[in-house]
């Protein structure tokens, strides 16, 4: 069995071979890695829902200046229905998970009514979906090159232009992913 290193709190970035539409091109950010698999919010897919929008579908009548205008997220292709939001650790919600003193996970309601409200956390990103692995395959992929792993920085999620998250977060490990062929195969 492969040894297992814990990639929480850690971003995962696609390598330019990684051809799965899922995630080609995608920067991941690990909320949870363990021995029996990870949990991962794609932060730069933008999707074509808004805020505003998934508030209204919620029943939300109030929504609080421009944040209505901000793009919610596809964060993966597991459970697209479900809502994510990856926020500074402020305030005390029904569910959240702590990950790091700069990002906090949190998957209920109450975050969002806080938001549409103008009231919730200073930075944060709203996803549909997540990235999940099962138990060995994201180290499998990893022994295949198809994802390069590096620390994670809160201004990347947070205050970056979501497209240029991949690049930005290659760079915090030194790569730059335009002089990457997409070609694989080993000499």
């Amino acid at each position: 069995m492969a040894e297992h290193n814990d990639l929480t709190n850690h971003f995962l970035i696609a390598m330019p071979a990684l051809a799965d539409p899922n995630f080609a091109q995608t920067v991941a950010y690990i909320c949870e890695h363990n021995q029996d698999g990870a949990l991962g919010i794609v932060i730069n897919r933008p999707s074509e829902l808004t805020l505003a929008e998934l508030f209204a579908h919620m029943g939300f009548s109030e929504v609080a200046g421009a944040i209505g205008e901000r793009a919610v997220y596809v964060g993966g292709p597991v459970q697209r229905e479900r809502g994510f939001v990856l926020h500074c650790p402020e305030g005390s919600w029904d569910s959240s998970m702590r990950i790091s003193d700069d990002v906090t996970i949190t998957t209920s309601r109450d975050i969002l009514e806080a938001l549409a409200r103008g009231e919730g956390p200073q930075q944060y990103l709203v996803a549909l979906g997540y990235a999940g692995w099962g138990t060995g395959q994201l180290e499998r992929e990893m022994a295949q090159n198809a994802w390069l792993s590096g620390p994670p920085d809160p201004a990347i999620i947070f205050e970056r232009d979501g497209l240029e998250r991949w690049r930005a977060a290659a760079r915090l490990v030194g790569v730059d992913l335009t002089l990457l062929s997409s070609d694989t195969g080993h000499a």
